[in-house]
């Protein structure tokens, strides 16, 4: 009783002095602001409350949402005075402005049915009844990827509606959309107006995951097939949570969460996130998806689009499922034909109507720029900025670009290029090589740094260089296949040496998927708008994972959310189609920085053998070790929880730091049996040569009795090893029957 008097004292005198504030006229500028109080239960319910009682005494309302399913907090515009004073308050984690997320943007799922030995045959519909939540930019519900046929009654537990809007109305939903919503402003600073998709990324994200199969899909003739989703019995639920211009507010993401967990979805794909180093307790897709767990749904994310870069790693709590992309055996390819019947393999989609021979004369950008150049605009005309070449040599060549330190994406050069008459262009950049660009009937192609030298040679070797561009062509079964994607984010997270991320990696370049069919920016010149359209970024491997999570919570619904993640990263795979270690676009072989614990298998997390269960208490022990104190992680979890000096969270990866050579460090781990009931699994180890890896014990021994066992890894730093560096290794527990393996980092002190 005297703990909630003093809470409601301080409540008191926090009200009172808001409404002085508010008496005194502004104070200072205002701005929308996000009010983050914890878990939904507890005496901050009643501080959450008052707060908000307080402010709606204004004339003008400045609330602008409240949450209440699955936490406690609300969005309100407030002056930055008036929000430090409530930062100060009692039950608040955090105060932080609201902001703009980013997003992260069929032949894969056959191509993991393939890698996985994966029959199609099932012991229940993939997916059956789970729903998949979509936090995006809406959906196109004509689709045929999100038609009803065959699907029964709306689950019972479903909660959730249908909002009407713009050019959409309950009539757009059926047993397999089954709920739609969107977040508009409430001062009119932003209008969605309609859950319908108006950017594509959503539509394409929710088909990618549960779309219904469609035959004869096809981009323009590429990739001709079936298009379906991993998990094609889920019903799906939008959150327009993101304009057309790709913006996506903190204060709308965890609205969309708040209504998903009230609403009773199973699985959450979250494909955006907040660019550069963030405070677990402001990120809004980290504090969302917290409690999104605490209630049982298993939250997916997209690692970023800024590889491969390491450190760049986003959305990396480690509740969060965090999704890295490759690439799959299906590739698109431009040939360029050299005058001396060579060919370059470039990349990028484009549809050109060049002649087949190599009839155009090709010229590097550097040898056309205008006449009296400076060093810097030599430098301009390699990189073919616009404006930087000669008009009169452009004309009829097809021209050789560079990309090193130019600002202008290379659809802006051509238009520039092709106003000054040039036939077509080739960019030197692995950017534009790895990740296929669309350039319409533009003869526009990219290729690697290697080639792009060869290009050059053969430029400056020959007094008459010529060549052309043929039409992308699709390759199938290409070798080797996945390879990490140039563009997916590495770990580690920054400012985080004792979590491995990425999680999990699946496929995320060149992913056919549905489209809005009235887009016709997208569509090729003289075309109507595709109906399905190839997209690439991590955006596509969280549909593929989310999709995976929605099929093995459909076989074990009451697994939970960490269940679900430790199966599908014990049974990952790390070979290729050659069978050989998966490997970056380098050629070098991928580690966990690139992939966690592999690339998704189809078949193995139905049946994993044993799981690692992370625990709520796991993920608050997390949160003190990255610096928060028992107070705030009490706010937070509305619990007696109290911090400890402990890195044993019982989590599907190892990473340990400050490994050393006199002195052992170990961590705890324990499994859940979920395969035979009397069963017995070895260690298998695989250490680097600078680390010596210790298990103990060796054996585990599971009964009718026996469910859960413990056990310890100890590391040691191997006698020579001197320099500070990050050795990868796994361990694995077998039975002959199932393997469990989770990857291993150690970083030496």
């Amino acid at each position: 009783m005297t703990g909630f008097y003093l809470r409601s004292l301080s409540v008191c005198w926090l009200l009172i002095l808001l409404q002085g504030q508010c008496n005194a006229g502004p104070s200072g500028k205002k701005g929308v602001y996000i009010v983050y109080m914890g878990a939904s239960h507890g005496y901050p319910r009643d501080n959450h409350a008052q707060l908000l009682t307080s402010l709606l005494t204004r004339k003008k309302n400045p609330v602008v949402r409240s949450y209440g399913n699955g936490f406690a907090g609300f969005a309100a515009h407030l002056s930055e005075k008036e929000a430090k004073a409530i930062a100060g308050g009692p039950g608040v984690v955090s105060v932080f402005p609201d902001k703009d997320l980013q997003l992260h943007t069929t032949r894969s799922w056959e191509f993991l049915k393939y890698q996985s030995g994966h029959s199609t045959a099932t012991t229940c519909p993939a997916g059956a009844d789970t729903v998949i939540g979509f936090l995006d930019t809406g959906i196109w519900p004509e689709s045929k990827s999100f038609s009803d046929v065959d699907l029964g009654p709306i689950p019972a537990k479903w909660r959730g509606k249908c909002m009407q809007g713009r050019n959409f109305t309950s009539s757009s939903c059926n047993r397999k959309l089954i709920g739609a919503r969107y977040y508009d402003s409430s001062d009119g600073s932003y209008t969605m107006g309609t859950p319908r998709d108006e950017d594509g990324h959503g539509t394409h994200i929710a088909a990618t995951a549960a779309g219904m199969p469609v035959s004869g899909a096809n981009y323009y003739g590429l990739a001709k097939g079936v298009a379906k989703g991993g998990s094609p019995s889920s019903r799906i639920a939008m959150y327009r949570v993101c304009r057309p211009n790709g913006g996506c507010p903190a204060s709308a993401i965890l609205q969309a969460f708040d209504d998903a967990i009230g609403d009773g979805v199973d699985v959450l794909a979250v494909p955006l996130g907040a660019a550069g180093e963030q405070s677990f307790s402001s990120d809004p897709v980290a504090i969302g998806a917290l409690h999104a767990a605490e209630k049982g749904i298993v939250v997916v994310s997209s690692a970023g689009n800024f590889g491969p870069s390491a450190f760049t790693v986003q959305n990396f709590a480690p509740w969060i499922f965090t999704a890295a992309a490759t690439t799959t055996d299906r590739r698109f390819e431009t040939s360029i034909i050299l005058g001396d019947n060579k060919v370059v393999k470039g990349g990028g989609i484009n549809f050109s109507s060049l002649n087949k021979s190599p009839i155009y004369h090709l010229i590097d950008g550097t040898s056309i720029a205008k006449s009296n150049s400076s060093q810097r605009a030599v430098e301009d005309a390699g990189d073919c900025n616009p404006g930087s070449l000669d008009d009169s040599k452009v004309r009829g060549k097809i021209v050789v670009c560079r990309n090193v330190l130019s600002d202008y994406q290379p659809k802006d050069k051509y238009d520039e290029l092709k106003k000054q008459g040039a036939v077509g262009m080739i960019t030197i950049d692995d950017q534009e090589k790895y990740i296929p660009s669309k350039f319409g009937t533009s003869p526009v192609t990219g290729v690697s740094l290697e080639d792009g030298d060869k290009l050059l040679s053969y430029i400056k070797s020959n007094r008459n260089p010529q060549a052309t561009i043929l039409p992308t062509a699709t390759i199938f079964h290409y070798k080797p296949a996945p390879e990490v994607g140039y563009f997916s984010s590495r770990g580690p997270g920054f400012g985080i040496s004792e979590l491995l991320k990425p999680d999990i990696a699946a496929p995320g370049e060149a992913i056919l998927a549905a489209w809005p069919s009235n887009d016709r920016a997208e569509a090729v010149f003289g075309q109507k708008p595709p109906h399905f359209d190839m997209l690439t970024g991590t955006s596509m491997a969280c549909a593929h994972v989310a999709g995976l999570a929605a099929v093995v919570k459909s076989h074990h619904p009451n697994w939970s959310p960490s269940a679900i993640k430790s199966a599908i990263m014990t049974s990952a795979t790390q070979t290729n189609n050659v069978d050989a270690p998966i490997t970056t676009h380098a050629g070098s072989i991928a580690n966990p920085y690139d992939i966690g614990a592999g690339v998704i298998s189809l078949s193995g997390p139905l049946h994993p053998g044993l799981v690692f269960e992370t625990s709520t208490f796991d993920y608050f022990q997390f949160l003190c070790n990255t610096g928060m104190d028992t107070d705030q992680a009490r706010r937070i979890s509305q619990t007696n929880f109290t911090c400890k000096a402990s890195m044993d969270m019982n989590y599907p990866s190892i990473a340990v730091a400050g490994v050393m050579q006199n002195q052992s460090k170990a961590v705890s781990r324990t499994v859940t049996n979920v395969g035979e009931i009397n069963s017995t699994y070895i260690a298998i180890v695989d250490a680097p040569a600078a680390v010596k890896i210790e298990v103990v014990p060796k054996k585990l021994q599971f009964t009718d009795k026996i469910r859960k066992l413990k056990f310890r890894v100890k590391f040691r730093a191997a006698v020579g090893t001197e320099s500070r560096e990050d050795f990868f290794g796994s361990i694995t527990w077998s039975d002959k029957k199932y393997k469990v393996r989770i990857p291993v980092v150690a970083a030496t002190a």
